[in-house]
């Protein structure tokens, strides 16, 4: 399964074996294992119930910023209630490899909404 489009990529394919989830902002891509997929998405879902929590008593133009923690990751989303980024940082429990991730204003949602349509088409 792939999603392309002129500012992000996201790919799905277990014959890869280990790595087999990337996502691709711009000029950068990373390859994730099935279980930090599953992290990954189970993390944007909470701090959208966050976003979506707060929603109602934000005025459009009011500055926002959330942060969760659950390692391996830690996720920031900031901006405004309409229109917000992520920033991802992974800190890999095995020592094996880290790395951070930034999903600007432009593409944060659609990317959100992108991985969860995977997450939920997945046996």
């Amino acid at each position: 399964m792939l999603q392309d489009h002129k500012r992000w990529r996201l790919l799905r394919d277990f014959k890869k074996g280990k790595f087999c989830f990337l996502i691709g902002v711009d000029n950068w891509s990373i390859e994730l294992q099935k279980s930090e997929f599953n992290s990954l998405y189970f993390l944007l879902v909470r701090i959208n119930k966050q976003l979506l929590g707060i929603e109602k008593e934000l005025m459009d133009e009011e500055s926002i910023c959330l942060e969760l923690e659950q390692l391996p990751w830690y996720i920031v989303l900031e901006g405004k209630k309409n229109e917000w980024s992520l920033r991802f940082v992974f800190e890999s429990q095995d020592q094996t490899r880290s790395f951070e991730m930034y999903w600007p204003i432009q593409i944060a949602q659609n990317l959100f909404y992108e991985i969860k349509n995977m997450w939920e088409s997945m046996d």
